[in-house]
Order: C-alpha cells, then structure tokens, then sequence
C-alpha cells in the first residue's frame, strides 16, 4: 500500500442518475417524464423495483422496494420489466462520448466510473464536468443524466458525487477539506455497512468528524484488517494505492417467475446458469476446483429460508464436469430441505479458481485423455455460438426460464458482455 496527499484535484467520479430507469425514459418517449420502476419481470406484484427514476424517487419509491409499497406511494407508477441488452449497449455509447472528453481510469459498474485528471482538467474541472454532461446531452439524449465528484482521490470523488443528485456538479479542493465531509453520514460512506457503523458505536464514534479524528491504527483494528487503514487515509485526503483485486468467482443468479418456482424448472435454470458461468470463466482463463449452489426457499406467505451447499471437484472448466459436479450437488443439497415450498431464487458459483496458464496436470484426479477431450468439445461448441452470436449447440437440454435474460439480468457490480445474452 503506498500513500500521498496530493495538494489539488485529482479523481473525477461518475454515476449515471436512476441508469436503467432513465435509459428506459431515453428510449421510449412515452415514459419521458413519468414515474417509472423498472422490474425483473412483469407477471406478478410479489416483487420489487429494481431500480426507478427520478420522478419516481420524488415520490418516495427507492429502488429494490417491494412493487407494493411502491404502488401505495406512487399509484401512477409504471412498472417496466428489465431489458438488461439495452442497458449494455447504453452503457458502452455513454463509455464511447466520455471518452471523447477525457480518458477513463476505471470503470466500477456499469453506471460508475472513474477518471484521472491531466494538468488542463485540474486548473477547471468544473469545466470539464459540463464538458461531460454536455456531450452526453448532446449525443445521447438529455433523459440520461449523470452526477459528477471532482476530489483528491477516488474514495473522496465518489462521495461528493453523491452529495447533488441528479445531474449535479460537486468539487472538494484538497484547500477546503475536511469542512464539506463532516455532516456525511456513515450510510453515504463507501466501506462503511451496518455492521461496520455497530462496532463505530461501540468504539465511540459515532460522527465521521470522529471518524476522521481517530487513529489510523484503531481503525485496522476495529475493521481487524488493513481496509480500517487504508479508509482513514482516503477520507482524510490521501491517496492509498492498493495491490489490485483478484478474480474471486464467476457466478449467476435469478429470481424465478411464479410460474417456474416448482423443484425441476429451478433445476433447469440453474444448470443454465451455470453454463453462462462456466462460459464465462472460460473466456477470461480461468479453471474452478469448487461450485455453490444457494437458493431460497418459501414455505408459506410470511416464511423464507435459505439453503445453500458446495462441492469440490478437480481443476476443470468445460462444461461437462461443471454439470456432474451440479448434478451431485443438487441431490445433495435437496436432501437438507423440505418437500413442500417453493423456490423463489437460485444461484450458482464456481470458485477457488486457477489461472489456465499456471495449471498443471493432475494424474491422479480425472485429468486424463478424456478429460481433455472434453475440454477440446466445448472449445468447438464456445466457437460455433460465437459465430453466430446465439447459443445453437449446448451441452445437454437448454431451457431458458420464464421471463427472459437469465445469466443477463440487470448487472450493477459488473458490465454484462453481449455473449451473456446467448
């Protein structure tokens, strides 16, 4: 970790204001100044809004609120059921005109990036922000609107974005600080969770002037790791360079429509899940030596519980071993529930991942000449889909559930890429 204070603006943060409502405004006139909630499908009532507008907000609705209580707050609401694709393409023509004003550092979801700025940018971001706003107004539409934080570092530039939504411009000169951070609560602070802010209590502090105040050192040790440290650094105007994250998983999961919540058509959406997973991992070179399956199960109107089990299997990638693996642990993990309720939401994971270029064979773990074999099918079967931009051969039946876009649902930690929609 390597530390400096920089005596003047340096990070440039961006969040798009409501994104998916908003692009959903942008692309259907009719929905233009309307209170919309966006949903993951359009069936039932007995789930929640997944994201939603401006107008929306201004109401009281919040995003991922159930779709009830949104309608009694807002009764012109119009719910929209997702159209993840859109979101995707979007995301990149919005990625495609920022980049024609400034080159972007990071992007950290597909409604959040970040920038570093040159010399130029520093002497009047507030010039470069319009500059922003202005071109996406112009090339995009002006239903898409983003929110700007201009700060010393990263951590810093992502709160004040946040501090005049929507399409608001806010700039913390390292000259003014730490003034402008004193009245934000620990709810608006990146890092800082429920859990977090009860050990903050019980430790005393309960303001981010306190926060801010402490000892570096005790905030390691009330987080029990370097995260503490490095955040009392960030907020106190320094900017902390950590090593880079590593690729934890690749894993998918969905809300099953009412009408697909029976044992089997959970099971076929998440084999199909997995796949995506397993395609995915591949992709980006990677081999996986464990797989999780989670879900939750209601058993009655007022009771949900989750169930959740993992399996380990030899370093694999390919479809096939992906499968067995999935079809043990599925008997496996039915075992520990009830006979009767329904499944509401499924998910896969496959974890503990090696890189495929460090991999070595194992001749004493189901690594031989089959193996590979199989290995070299789903490389023909990944170019064929490629080909022709849809899934045509698969491994075994390929049922999409009810409702569409499984593996690519609305994305708000990742970027979904277009294969994720096969």
């Amino acid at each position: 970790m390597s530390i400096a204070k920089p005596e003047t603006v340096q990070q440039l943060y961006l969040d798009f204001d409501g994104f998916f409502a908003s692009v959903e405004q942008q692309a259907k006139p009719r929905l233009r100044g309307k209170p919309v909630g966006v949903v993951p499908f359009d069936t039932t009532d007995f789930t929640s809004v997944i994201a939603c507008s401006k107008e929306a907000k201004a109401r009281g609705v919040k995003n991922v609120m159930p779709i009830r209580e949104a309608k009694r707050l807002c009764h012109d609401l119009i719910l929209v059921p997702q159209s993840p694709d859109l979101y995707r393409r979007a995301h990149l023509s919005l990625i495609n005109e920022i980049t024609s004003v400034i080159p972007i550092e990071a992007i950290k979801s597909i409604d959040e990036l970040t920038c570093r700025l040159d010399q130029r940018d520093k002497r009047d971001p507030r010039a470069l922000a319009l500059k922003i706003q202005s071109t996406i107004r112009k090339n995009i539409g002006p239903h898409i609107t983003c929110s700007i934080g201009i700060a010393a570092n990263r951590l810093l530039a992502k709160i004040a974005c946040k501090m005049d939504k929507p399409n608001g411009i806010t700039i913390w000169h390292p000259d003014d600080m730490p003034a402008p951070l004193l009245p934000v609560p620990f709810d608006d602070i990146p890092g800082v969770g429920s859990r977090m802010r009860k050990r903050l209590y019980k430790a005393g502090i309960f303001t981010t002037e306190q926060l801010i105040n402490a000892d570096p050192k005790h905030m390691r040790l009330l987080w029990r790791n370097v995260t503490g440290e490095r955040l009392w650094y960030a907020l106190n105007g320094y900017e902390v360079k950590a090593e880079p994250s590593k690729r934890g998983m690749f894993g998918h999961s969905r809300v099953l429509p009412p009408e697909s919540r029976s044992k089997p058509e959970a099971k076929a959406c998440a084999r199909l899940l997995l796949v995506k997973a397993a395609r995915r991992m591949r992709r980006e070179g990677y081999y996986a030596t464990k797989l999780w399956l989670h879900f939750s199960l209601r058993l009655n109107p007022k009771l949900t519980v989750s169930y959740s089990g993992d399996l380990s299997f030899p370093a694999a990638q390919d479809d096939q071993a992906c499968l067995r693996a999935f079809d043990r642990l599925w008997r496996e993990t039915l075992l520990q529930i009830p006979r009767y309720g329904k499944i509401i939401r499924i998910g896969v994971s496959l974890y503990n991942l090696q890189q495929a270029s460090g991999r070595q064979l194992d001749l004493f773990a189901d690594d031989d000449d089959t193996r590979q074999k199989w290995e070299s099918l789903n490389n023909a079967i990944d170019s064929l889909n490629e080909k022709y931009g849809k899934t045509i051969v698969s491994i075994g039946p390929w049922q999409p559930p009810a409702g569409g876009y499984a593996g690519g649902k609305i994305a708000y930690t990742r970027v979904p890429s277009a294969e994720d929609f096969w």
